[in-house]
Order: structure tokens, then sequence, then C-alpha cells
């Protein structure tokens, strides 16, 4: 699938960028991936909420297998078919995957440490000359 194809299916979402990932392609808006194209099919980011509308199209989610041979289901699930065709409510979805991709983002960030406070770890080593 060819980065001019995804831009065009998502103008009315608006400004995309595709990267190259792995064997496929990532789908970011504003620095969060929110999908993924894996063999010609588009993925949208998902979770307990979101899944729901996934289910009630039959939609699938996008599975990998690792080198063990262990299969692993991720939280990306196939886009409807009868979205390619619909601009409008591709969007609205597309907006959801946003905001999933954006909170699961934001929980995975650390706690950054306060600034002028000493590591306790470092505070009581000694420096040997």
């Amino acid at each position: 699938m060819d980065a001019d194809f995804i831009h065009d299916l998502f103008a009315e979402f608006g400004r995309v960028e595709v990267k190259r990932m792995f064997s496929g392609q990532g789908i970011y808006a504003g620095g969060a991936i929110f999908a993924i194209v894996s063999g010609d099919v588009i993925y949208l980011k998902t979770d307990e909420t979101t899944r729901t509308a996934f289910e009630r199209e039959k939609a699938t989610p996008l599975t990998l297998t690792k080198k063990t041979g262990q299969r692993m289901v991720t939280s990306y699930w196939r886009l409807p078919e009868r979205l390619y065709d619909a601009p409008d409510e591709l969007a609205q979805w597309a907006r959801q995957a946003v905001a999933v991709a954006r909170a699961n983002k934001a929980a995975r960030k650390p706690a950054k440490k306060p600034a002028g406070k000493p590591d306790k770890k470092k505070a009581g080593r000694k420096t040997r000359l």
C-alpha cells in the first residue's frame, strides 16, 4: 500500500505521516502511531472501549508470529472494509484510534524526578581515586 493512497484515504481525518516499520508501515498523527499497515491491510489501535465497534463489524485483530512460533494478538484491529468508502466515518474511527494511542503513550511515560533532588542510590556511594 503506497503512502499516497494512505494520505488520500485519511484526507478527511487530517494530516498523517507514513513510516516504514518491520514488514509494513506505521501511520502517525501528531507523533502517535494509531494505525499499522500489514499485508495491504490497515489496522487501527483499539482499547477495551473501542474494540466493541470492531467486534460488531466482525473485524479481527492483527496477529503476529514470534520467532519461537508463539502467536501474539495485538491491540490493532482490521479497518472494516466499508470505511474505505466512507471518509467521514473513517475520520471518526481514526480520531478514536489516535485518542487510544495517545492515552497508551501517556500511561507508559515514566515519571520524571524533580530537579535538584539527589539520587538516593548515588548519595551513599564513595568515590575511589
